[in-house]
């Protein structure tokens, strides 16, 4: 299966491979976002350890059910060849309406066919009051006239 932009990657690639992968995020759906990895993909997600697809739709479940009104932003850090390191942020609330914003970095590595093989995740939650929330479209894609990271100065 071929999940094109393909590596090696270029700067505008890379950024349309970052932009895709947050839209697959923003979807929710972890179906969908499985699509984008190989059979056997390994994660390390903070401190789990993930492989193959079938975990990565359970552990995105669990993660959706618990992590309500999720909203991510990913802006390209580096890249090179076949892989790309991006860095993100997400805005969240937990059960008790308790709202988070999560930061974190990602390396990516990927198949000649353009499927991820390896993701590596390092985060951070920090509890933020809902004034200082700065992502507030609509649940889904973010929309292309909302500011970025850089621009938002995060």
């Amino acid at each position: 299966m071929s999940r094109p932009p393909l590596p090696p990657f270029t700067p505008e690639t890379a950024a349309q491979k970052a932009r895709l992968a947050e839209d697959a995020w923003n979807s929710r759906d972890p179906e969908r976002v499985a699509l984008a990895y190989t059979p056997d993909s390994q994660w390390r997600n903070r401190t789990d350890f993930i492989t193959g697809c079938a975990e990565i739709i359970a552990f995105l479940s669990a993660k959706w059910a618990r992590e309500l009104e999720y909203r991510l932003i990913k802006e390209v850090w580096a890249f090179r060849e076949n892989r790309i390191a991006v860095r993100f942020a997400y805005e969240w609330h937990d059960a008790d309406s308790q709202w988070f914003r999560s930061y974190g970095n990602e390396n990516w590595e990927f198949d000649e066919g353009g499927l991820m093989r390896r993701r590596i995740a390092s985060i951070n939650d920090l509890a933020i009051k809902p004034d200082d929330r700065l992502f507030h479209w609509p649940q889904g894609r973010r929309p292309e006239d909302h500011p970025g990271l850089s621009d938002l100065g995060l």
